[in-house]
This record gives structure tokens, sequence and C-alpha cells, in this order.
């Protein structure tokens, strides 16, 4: 296949997305002003709430059925591979970085390949089937469809663990923080008492070792079994910890609860012929659902831009940090993803649909997803650096992305 074609496909569908992000970019200027933070916050809730799940469910139900899903097995544990990848990578620039402990959980977010698995692939995905449909299938319809549907099934995927991993780390890390302030508030504390106590008088040895052997006889004579606790006890105690520290409710985003409602449709049969063809009974249901999720992209993309223009106003950030990030997600995931993809498809692992490979090969070369910078806001922990981060990837982004993505294409057909 030539190389050069494949690159002008490849270059098509990424120039549509700076194109629209540039407008976004451009309406959240402050002399434009029409996407500023009230218009953001709710545009956010509606892409949030209403598109997302529309435009998933809507995709799923027409493109997955239960071979399908059968088939498509590898998906999950391709978008696993990718986070083990990351993180990985991420650990190793953290130690050799010295990145600040209040910006590891960040670093360690945005390098654990949480790519940009849904939203990025619903818009180049489909171009690249719309610029040239010989390439992936001789009908451009089916090769939209499938591609849609593909992507459909990396977001709801990529959103469990994002909203399952991501999120949980970089709490964690924020309440390391707020853990270690309070260490040095008590150290404090505890050398103030120091000084205060300097003066009095010290307790004789006799008096200490009179109260230690009360204490010695106190616990032997404390039954055995009251001190000895079960097994069972101890495994439940930490499934409680575990129940505390996990917030299932971030799980169940609009987004996961769509996924699986079109999951739902397309594989129970009974359900497919009611909402889905031109023959269905409610097929007025699933079209206005379409019309729905037919406004994600475009509004995704205006706050796309929107989100990356506060990067532009962010706070300075160490510039050793922001290379190490974007040579893992741009140089270093992508490379090893293709030798998973390409040793997968050796040993039969994959569908051997080139289309569906090339979909897997995207999800190692994207950028970070937008919502970790959303995460940040939740726990307050590195927000400005995060959207220095963000606009850093996603610049890097336009060209690596077009790179590996012809190289993609080239590779798989």
């Amino acid at each position: 296949m030539d190389f050069l074609k494949l690159f002008i496909v490849a270059l098509m569908s990424v120039l549509k997305l700076l194109l629209l992000t540039s407008v976004g970019i451009f309406l959240a200027l402050d002399r434009i002003d029409i996407l500023n933070d009230i218009a953001m916050k709710h545009l956010n809730s509606l892409v949030f709430y209403v598109f997302t799940p529309a435009l998933v469910s809507s995709s799923l139900a027409k493109t997955i059925t239960l071979r399908s899903m059968i088939m498509l097995w590898f998906m999950p544990l391709n978008i696993v591979i990718t986070y083990i990848i990351g993180s990985a990578l991420g650990w190793l620039l953290n130690k050799i970085s010295r990145v600040p402990h209040h910006l590891q959980g960040v670093v360690l977010g945005c390098c654990s390949a949480a790519g940009n698995m849904g939203n990025l692939l619903l818009i180049i995905v489909p171009a690249v089937c719309k610029e040239n449909g010989n390439y992936f299938g001789a009908n451009k319809d089916v090769c939209y469809r499938n591609g849609l549907g593909y992507a459909s099934l990396s977001q709801a995927v990529g959103n469990i663990y994002l909203w399952s991993y991501v999120y949980n780390i970089i709490r964690i890390y924020s309440n390391k923080n707020s853990t270690v302030a309070q260490v040095d508030d008590s150290e404090e504390n505890e050398l103030e008492n120091i000084s205060r106590c300097s003066n009095e008088q010290l307790v004789n040895v006799e008096s200490k070792s009179e109260t230690t052997d009360q204490f010695e006889i106190m616990e032997h004579a404390m039954p055995i079994r009251e001190a000895k606790v079960t097994r069972m006890g101890n495994v439940m105690k930490q499934m409680q910890i575990l129940a505390k520290k996990i917030d299932v409710k971030t799980l169940l985003s609009p987004s996961t609860i769509g996924s699986m409602v079109g999951l739902v449709i397309g594989v129970v049969p009974q359900f497919r012929k009611v909402l889905v063809g031109d023959g269905a009974a409610l097929r007025v249901v699933q079209d206005s659902v379409t019309m729905l999720g037919d406004a994600l992209i475009p509004s995704l993309t205006l706050v796309l831009g929107a989100n990356l223009l506060k990067g532009l106003k962010g706070q300075s950030m160490n510039l050793k940090i922001i290379v190490g990030i974007v040579v893992v997600k741009c140089i270093a995931v992508p490379a090893i993803g293709i030798g998973i993809i390409k040793g997968a498809t050796r040993f039969g692992l994959i569908n051997p649909d080139p289309l569906y490979q090339f979909v897997l090969l995207l999800q190692y070369a994207v950028p970070p997803a937008v919502a970790i910078s959303t995460v940040t806001q939740l726990f307050g922990a590195g927000e400005g650096e995060c959207s220095v981060i963000m606009l850093a990837t996603y610049a890097c982004a336009t060209v690596f992305l077009t790179l590996w993505s012809t190289f993609f294409m080239w590779l798989v057909l």
C-alpha cells in the first residue's frame, strides 16, 4: 500500500480534529467569551450526561452482537495491557525525574495509558473510513458503522478502567499529601510539648518498673481466645477497607450505563428486533438517540479546545517531566503496543479484521484522557500542572498521532 496515500488519509482525519479544536480555542478567548466558564459547565454537563451515553448506546446497539462480543474479547485485555505498560513507565519517570510528591499521582495517571480511547477514536476512525473506504472495506458505510462500534466499545471499557484505576490513584496520592501535612503539624506540636515539659520532674525508675510489671500481669491475664482474631474476620475487615477506598459510584458514569444499555440491546435478539433496523417497530426511539449522539463529536471537540486554552494560561512546570510524559505516551507505549498486537495476531488471538487491529493499535497511541483534568479538579491535586501536561501532549499528538496512524494502516493492510 502506498505510504504517501495512507499518510494523507491519516493527516485529513487529524486535521479535522485540529480545525474543530481551534474553533473551541477561539470561542474560549476572553475577547470572544462564548465558551466561558458558565457555558463550559453547561456544555460539559450535556456531553457527560446526554451526548456521550446516547452515542455509545446507539453505536453498540447497531454493531455489537453476541457473536461479535466473543470475537472482540481481546479489546478489554488490550486496554489492561496499556495500563500496565504505562503505569510501569510512569513509575520509572517518577523515580528518574524525581517528580514532586504532590504530582506523582498526576504523572502516573497521564502515563498509565489512560488515553482518550473513546472520544478521539470516535473522531479519527470514522473520519478514516469516510476519507477512503476502500482501505478497510469496499463499502464506506459498513466501515463507518463497524469503526463506530469498535470505538464505542473502546470508550465503554476505557471509561470503566479510568474511573476505577486513575481516579483512585490520584485520590490516594492526594490523601497522602494531606496525611504528610498532618504529620508535619503533629511533629511541630510534639516539639512544643517537649519544650514545655523539659523543666518538669522525670519519673522514678522504680515507679516506671512497677507500672510495666502491672501491664505485663494484665496482658497475661487476658483470655487467649479474646486475643485471637479469626481468619474470616480479617478477610471481612480487608474487604471493608477496600470497599471504602474504591468509590463504586464513580464506575457507574452515564457513558458506562449507556454502554450497558447498548450491549443489552445488541446482544439480546428480542430487543434488537424491536429497536434496531429499518423494519423495527420502535426504530423511532433508536433514531432519536442516534440524533442526540451525533452532537457529541463537535461538542466534545469544542470542549477539548477550550480546555487546552487553560494550559496556555497555566502555571509553569518542570520541562523534564513534560518531555518524559510525551516520550512515554507518544513514543514508548505505541512502540511496545506494536509488538503486543503483532504477537497476538501471530498466535491467532485477534480477529483478522484490519479495522479492528487498527483500533487496537490506536489505543496505545492516543494522548491522555481529558477526564484526568476533571479528576484533578475533584481532589485539588495538580490542576494547573495537569492543564500544562494536556496542552503539551495534545500539541505533540497532532504530529505523532498522524505518523502512528499512517504506520498502523500500512502495518495492518
